[in-house]
């Protein structure tokens, strides 16, 4: 496993503003004034079957930029769906506390140990929730959401985070869909998570990188941060393919994709 390029410095954040780094697959970690949020929280070495010590599973091709003793205080842990490499319950247990809340989607909780985080709290597609100065609305996205073959109840969400001065899209994990195009509004939506990754051949589930871009534009995004992508082997695309072509897309303004290496890290002021 190689070392992650870039290191992030989130204490070194200032309490205004949007932050974000990108920790590796579609783990991200904001501050939005001042408020910590992590996506999709992966940090082991593998994803898979916990199998008594040992996870069984896919191993990463890079490390996460930080691991949990270089973490800040997490307030809100944002789940999208309990795909093993997006719920990764040996991670979620290191980061329970008593003050950060989960965000998840239906039916997902019992994967928790509820009682160890402040609230768990799961919804729904068009559904909202508030966390401190947060509100959360759960979007429709083109994924599936069973962990095994059986749990086929299990929710699959993207989610819009609002607050009186940023607009963040979390997209999960989705293949191609125009529900996006529903939280565009009057204010922009100052920064899109998209996904990438895995689409060949998975492009059923899977949005391709210009698929992602086009997402990103319905939503209104002014800036994206891609992820799903040169963490885990899921696909038979090259290593750098996804975020070659993900550039590509934003043709003369490259400037907006804020992140293309594992580690790098965003502010907006």
């Amino acid at each position: 496993m190689a070392a992650a390029p870039l290191l992030p410095h989130p204490k070194r954040w200032p309490d205004q503003g949007l932050h974000a780094a990108w920790l590796g697959h579609s783990t991200v970690l904001l501050k939005i004034d001042g408020f910590t949020i992590l996506t999709d929280p992966v940090l082991g070495e593998r994803c898979g079957v916990r199998m008594g010590p040992v996870t069984v599973g896919i191993k990463r091709l890079v490390a996460p930029a930080l691991v949990k003793p270089q973490l800040p205080h997490i307030d809100l842990i944002l789940l999208s769906h309990a795909h093993f490499d997006h719920l990764d319950r040996p991670t979620l247990r290191s980061l329970e506390r008593a003050g950060t809340t989960v965000v998840t989607a239906l039916n997902t909780s019992d994967l928790l140990r509820v009682r160890r985080y402040k609230s768990v709290h799961e919804i729904g597609w068009g559904e909202r929730v508030r966390v401190g100065p947060l509100s959360i609305l759960g979007i429709r996205v083109n994924h599936w959401g069973a962990r095994f073959r059986t749990d086929t109840q299990r929710g699959f969400n993207g989610y819009l985070i609002e607050t009186k001065r940023h607009r963040v899209v979390f997209g999960g994990d989705t293949a191609l869909t125009d529900s996006f195009r529903a939280v565009r509004g009057a204010r922009p939506v100052d920064l899109a998570i998209m996904p990438i990754g895995a689409y060949d051949p998975w492009i059923s589930v899977h949005c391709n990188p210009e698929e992602a871009w086009r997402m990103g534009a319905d939503c209104g995004a002014e800036f994206l941060l891609p992820v799903h992508h040169q963490t885990f082997r899921l696909s038979r695309e090259s290593y750098l393919e996804p975020v070659e072509r993900f550039v590509a897309a934003a043709g003369s303004r490259p400037q907006r994709v804020v992140t293309t290496r594992v580690g790098q890290e965003w502010s907006q002021l």
